[in-house]
C-alpha cells in the first residue's frame, strides 16, 4: 500500500483561499479607532458591527455548508466571495452605525463561503485518513498566515489613504481567491453507509448524541477569546500598555507606538498560531482529540488571567501573543477532525457548520461586550474575565465527550 500525499492540489487551493479570506477579517479590530474617530462614535457602535459580522458568518456557515454539499463546493465558494467583496465595497460608502451593521452580515457570510466549513470539508473529505488531522491542521494554519499579513497591511495603507479605500482594495484581493477554484476538486470519499444516509437522518443523529451537545458548547470559548481579542485587542494595547521605550529591541525595529504594537501583536499571535495549529494537527493523529481540546482551554484560561493581572508593558504584550498564539486556532483541526471522525465525512460542512455556529455566538458576545462595557466603564479588564471563566467551562464540557465513531444506520447511544 503506497502511501497518499499530504500536499494535494485541493490542499493547496483551500490554504490560499484560507490565507486571503482570514487576512482580511483578521484587519478589522485596526479600523475600530479610525471609523469611531471619523465619525465620532462610542466604541460600541462599530463593534457591534464586527460582532454581527461574526453572528452572521456562524449562521451562515451551516448554510453554507449544505450548499456546498448540495450544489458544489466551488459554487459556494464563489457565491461567498461575491457577497464578501460587495459588504465590503458597500461598507465604504456607509456613513451610519446602523448602516455598517447591517452590511456585516453580507461580510459575515462571504466569510462563511470562504471560511472554515466549507474550505476544512473539502480539504478533509480529499485528504486520506492518515493524514486528515495534519491537511485540517495545515488548511487552518493558512488563516493564521493570514492574520500574520492582515492586520499590519491594515495598518500600512490606512498610513496613506482612507479606510474607505482599504475596504475596497481588500475586495479587489477577496475576488483574487477566486483564481484558486480550479485546484478545489475532490473525490467522493464517503463511505457506503454515509452515501445511504440522509442530511435529516444525520442532523437528527447528531442532535440526540450528547458528545455533539458538549462539542457545540465547548466551542462557544474559543469563539468569544479569538473575536474579542481580534476586534479589541489593538485598541487595549493602544490604550492600555505603557509606552515603548526608546532603544529597546521593538523600538529599534520601528514599533515606536502602542499603536503599532497593536497591530502588530496581532501579527504574532497569527505567525505562533502556524506552529501551535500545525502542531495540533500532528497530535491530533496521535492523542485523544478531546483531551487535547480541553488541555487547550485550560492552557488559554491560565495564559488570559496572567496577563490582566500583570501590567501590561510592551513586553507582556509580546509574551501574551505569543503564548496565546501557539493555541488560538489549534481548536480548530482538532474540533473538526472530531467532528469527521464521530459523524464521518458526508455531512461534515453542515455538522461543522452547525458547531461553528456556536463559536460565533461566542464570537458576538465577546466582540459586543467588549465595547459595550468598554464604554461603561472605561476599560476591557471586566469582559476580559468573562473569557477566562468560558475558557474554563470550555476545558471541562470537553472531559465527558465519547470519541468513537457513531454507527451508521442506528440512533446515538443513550
Amino acid at each position: 500500500m503506497t502511501k497518499s500525499s499530504l500536499f494535494t492540489p485541493v490542499l493547496i487551493g483551500g490554504c490560499i483561499i484560507m490565507l486571503i479570506s482570514f487576512a482580511v477579517r483578521a484587519s478589522f479590530g485596526v479600523f475600530q479607532i479610525p471609523i469611531a474617530t471619523e465619525f465620532n462614535w462610542p466604541r460600541a457602535e462599530f463593534s457591534l458591527a464586527i460582532a454581527i459580522q461574526n453572528l452572521a458568518w456562524g449562521i451562515g456557515q451551516p448554510i453554507f455548508g449544505a450548499i456546498a454539499e448540495k450544489i458544489g463546493d466551488r459554487k459556494a465558494i464563489i457565491l461567498g466571495a461575491l457577497l464578501y467583496a460587495a459588504g465590503l465595497v458597500l461598507s465604504s460608502f456607509a456613513v451610519t452605525p446602523q448602516a455598517h451593521q447591517l452590511l456585516e452580515i453580507l461580510v459575515g457570510f462571504g466569510i462563511a463561503g470562504t471560511g472554515f466549513g466549507v474550505i476544512l470539508a473539502v480539504v478533509g473529505r480529499a485528504a486520506s485518513d492518515q493524514n486528515r488531522s495534519m491537511a485540517l491542521a495545515i488548511a487552518t494554519a493558512a488563516g493564521s498566515a493570514g492574520q500574520v499579513v492582515g492586520a499590519p497591511v491594515a495598518e500600512w495603507l490606512l498610513a496613506f489613504m482612507t479606510w474607505q479605500w482599504v475596504f475596497i482594495a481588500f475586495a479587489a484581493i477577496i475576488l483574487t481567491s477566486l483564481a484558486a477554484l480550479p485546484m478545489m476538486r475532490t473525490p467522493q470519499t464517503a463511505t457506503k453507509a454515509e452515501l445511504e444516509e440522509s442530511l435529516g437522518q444525520i442532523l437528527v443523529k447528531a442532535f440526540k448524541d450528547p458528545s455533539y451537545t458538549m462539542i457545540f458548547l465547548g466551542f462557544f470559548s474559543c469563539g468569544y477569546q479569538l473575536a474579542f481579542i481580534t476586534a479589541h485587542f489593538p485598541a487595549l494595547v493602544t490604550e492600555m500598555c505603557g509606552p515603548i521605550a526608546p532603544g529597546s529591541m521593538l523600538h529599534s525595529a520601528g514599533i515606536t507606538t502602542t499603536s503599532a504594537l497593536g497591530a502588530i501583536a496581532i501579527s504574532v499571535i497569527g505567525l505562533a498560531n502556524i506552529a501551535g495549529t500545525l502542531a495540533a494537527g500532528w497530535a491530533g493523529n496521535r492523542f485523544s482529540k478531546k483531551y487535547l481540546l480541553a488541555g487547550i482551554y485550560t492552557a488559554r484560561t491560565l495564559i488570559a488571567a496572567a496577563f490582566i493581572l500583570t501590567p501590561i508593558t510592551p513586553g507582556t504584550v509580546m509574551v501574551f501573543s505569543v503564548a496565546m498564539g501557539a493555541l488560538w486556532l489549534a481548536t480548530v483541526p482538532l474540533t473538526s477532525g472530531l467532528v469527521a471522525h464521530i459523524y464521518g465525512l458526508r455531512y461534515m460542512g453542515t455538522l461543522y457548520g452547525i458547531v461553528f455556529f456556536s463559536h460565533q455566538l461566542g464570537s458576538f458576545l465577546g466582540v459586543w461586550l467588549g465595547g459595550r462595557m468598554y464604554d461603561l466603564t472605561g476599560d476591557y479588564t471586566a469582559v476580559w474575565w468573562i473569557g477566562v471563566g468560558v475558557g474554563a467551562f470550555s476545558a471541562l464540557v470537553h472531559l465527558p465527550i465519547r470519541e468513537r465513531p457513531l454507527p451508521k444506520g442506528t440512533a446515538a447511544a443513550a
